[in-house]
């Protein structure tokens, strides 16, 4: 390859920004889709199922093995619960027999620590985004039958998982009024049956599917393949790091007003269109604005040395 002036000067203005490199060929990456299921296994999801004679807690093991089963193998899965289960399926390839084990060996018991477990999958997912340096889907379900008692770290956690890029659905299991996460999360879904309990989770994973994380990494890859290895591995190196650090603890704070009910006295399982807002909530467009500026900047500077390394190549 050869080298002008120019060029010389970008990669010095590289090294002074840090990104100290390895080779291109070093870097093997495995695209997937990655959903971790956070599962309320507090005490009232003992409660028997209204018009069956099965607790809340069976009919969701069973739609979970049921789903789980019919998803493409390549996705990674993870059943993260609370509040005593932790992860009894580490986020990582499927394995059916260990997986229908793990999902098996759930009981209710104790209260719903929401907030604090959605950090702990969020977290997980990030880990797994680094690896695929930013490629991939991430998402993160959370089935639970009631409102969180740490709903504090609730209203603080999810703002910043989202501000992420991490998609959160969440499925209310036989709930009076919506949950609280209705209006903070990308879809919400009532299930007030085995039978929708089964369709929410299902149409979750549907969408997982019908996004082509492979064919994005496929052509992301080969829009660098054509690039000097230590620029390539500057692109790949920024994509692995931006924004993937572990979410940020909170404080546990009180909310300030009860959520508003509003009675969902038929079953619906039909995602949240307006998604999250930022209307009421005035540090989220700051956090926003916060994630753009963030993700932004090592992008355009990634780019800017691509576009430096291709303009010097044409001249040559």
């Amino acid at each position: 390859m050869r080298f002008n002036r120019k060029t010389g000067r970008g990669w010095v203005g590289l090294a002074a920004l840090g990104l100290w490199l390895t080779p291109l060929g070093q870097a093997e990456v495995h695209v997937t889709d990655n959903v971790v299921v956070v599962v309320d296994a507090s005490g009232s999801m003992g409660t028997p199922m209204r018009g069956t004679n099965t607790d809340r807690m069976s009919v969701a093991k069973d739609a979970l093995k049921q789903v789980l089963g019919q998803i493409p193998s390549s996705t990674h899965v993870g059943v993260l619960v609370f509040p005593n289960g932790n992860w009894v399926y580490p986020l990582g390839p499927r394995n059916d027999e260990r997986l229908n084990g793990a999902i098996d060996s759930i009981t209710s018991q104790g209260g719903t620590p929401l907030g604090e477990y959605m950090k702990q999958g969020a977290d997980a997912l990030l880990e797994a985004r680094k690896k695929q340096f930013g490629y991939g889907t991430y998402r993160l379900l959370v089935v639970t039958d009631g409102e969180a008692n740490d709903a504090g770290l609730v209203d603080g956690y999810t703002p910043d998982i989202i501000s992420r890029g991490i998609t959160i659905d969440a499925i209310g299991v036989e709930m009076q009024s919506q949950h609280t996460l209705a209006t903070m999360v990308h879809s919400y879904r009532s299930a007030d049956d085995p039978e929708s309990l089964r369709q929410a989770i299902n149409e979750v994973f549907a969408e997982v599917s019908a996004a082509d994380a492979g064919s994005t990494g496929e052509n992301a890859f080969e829009m660098i393949a054509d690039l000097p290895g230590e620029t390539a591995s500057a692109m790949l190196k920024t994509l692995s790091t931006t924004g993937n650090e572990p979410i940020k603890h909170h404080a546990v704070m009180r909310r300030a007003d009860p959520p508003q009910q509003r009675n969902t006295s038929s079953p619906s399982s039909t995602p949240n269109q307006s998604g999250p807002s930022f209307d009421d909530d005035p540090n989220a467009m700051e956090m926003f604005g916060g994630l753009l500026l963030m993700c932004g900047c090592p992008l355009l500077i990634v780019f800017g040395i691509y576009a430096v390394v291709k303009a010097s190549k044409n001249k040559g």
